[in-house]
């Protein structure tokens, strides 16, 4: 059975020779032949389609690295999920993966139509990746070996598919960052301050109520009871949740990167004041109805309330960012 080849005029015309196109060596912008419908006859002429749709990876080496890194990553993969289920500040990681994936299905055409084209550069970033697990491991260091993951994840993926692949998916594999907890010294360099942060807000707003208090470092002392702003008082995990919930919600639903940018960094003092907020309503509720109150069901549920009042105010800034967007242009525009 022969082929057919594409004259310049366009007329089909048989080859005795086997239809076995290099399709790699085609370069972006060309097309390949389909072969969905074979025998071709002489006035036929066969469908061109874009290369990109006619190159597919090898699922051997996709196979083979996957169950390799599999393997390399077991270990670090369970002790990740067992801090997230165990440390409520790190929780929000079960969400990241699982937000990282759907938009890896939701952007699963663009990122289809981009030209194959595996780079050897690729197996440099999975050796340095390996490296840095090597290195986390002995050195009982868990944040370069968790990060060695997103290492070899991209070195998979330019390796197999390409550049132009790996610039298509750099979102969602960059988002997989927000999963890794934060190293303890900087975890323990940013917690204090917070927790100082949030009494000293907290202590400001009791005394313009009327409220005596005494603040000693992260100590609220009132006539009736003593608050201490303990770490998971100090709003790192509202704010560690609330900047991986800003990045996921800005990425979707706005496309300026400075607005996107903007609404993140606005997340901190959000939190922040948010946590004092929450600190400030204990301190209140102690004061008339007694130490209960600072314990119990109200102490995890105004965490909730405050954390989709801090959602709300997102959604303000957001709005708020929006119409200082447009006022620009018309600035810009007059």
């Amino acid at each position: 059975m022969g082929t057919a080849n594409i004259d310049s005029e366009g007329n089909g015309k048989r080859n005795a020779l086997p239809f076995s196109p290099d399709l790699r060596a085609l370069r972006p912008g060309e097309a390949c032949l389909s072969t969905s419908s074979y025998p071709i006859e002489p006035t036929e002429v066969p469908a061109l389609v874009p290369v990109s749709e006619c190159w597919s990876v090898s699922p051997w080496w996709v196979s083979l690295l996957s169950v390799l890194a599999l393997a390399l990553y077991a270990p670090v993969l369970a002790h990740l999920v067992h801090q997230w289920y165990t440390e409520p500040d790190f929780s929000h990681g079960f969400l990241v993966p699982v937000f990282s994936g759907f938009l890896l299905w939701r952007e699963r055409a663009r990122i289809r139509r981009q030209p194959l084209r595996p780079s050897s550069a690729g197996l440099a970033l999975l050796v340095l990746g390996v490296l840095m697990l090597f290195a986390g491991t002995l050195g009982a260091e868990l944040f370069i070996s968790r990060t060695s993951l997103l290492v070899v994840l991209t070195g998979m993926v330019l390796y197999l598919a390409g550049p132009a692949v790996l610039r298509a998916v750099r979102f969602p594999l960059g988002y997989l960052l927000l999963m890794i907890p934060l190293p303890a010294i900087i975890y323990n360099q940013i917690t204090f301050p917070l927790q100082l942060l949030a009494s000293r807000l907290a202590s400001a707003s009791l005394n313009l109520v009327g409220i005596p208090v005494l603040r000693e470092g992260n100590l609220l002392v009132l006539p009736n009871y003593t608050l201490e702003v303990v770490d998971a008082c100090s709003g790192i995990r509202s704010l560690l949740s609330l900047i991986a919930l800003a990045v996921a919600y800005a990425y979707l639903a706005e496309r300026r990167n400075w607005a996107r940018i903007l609404l993140v960094l606005l997340m901190v003092p959000i939190a922040v004041v948010s946590n004092g907020v929450r600190i400030f309503g204990t301190g209140v509720l102690t004061d008339l109805r007694g130490p209960g109150a600072a314990e119990g069901f109200f102490h995890a549920f105004s965490g909730w309330l405050i954390f989709m009042t801090a959602v709300i105010l997102m959604l303000l800034a957001h709005r708020l960012i929006e119409h200082m967007g447009k006022w620009m242009e018309e600035r810009a525009h007059a």
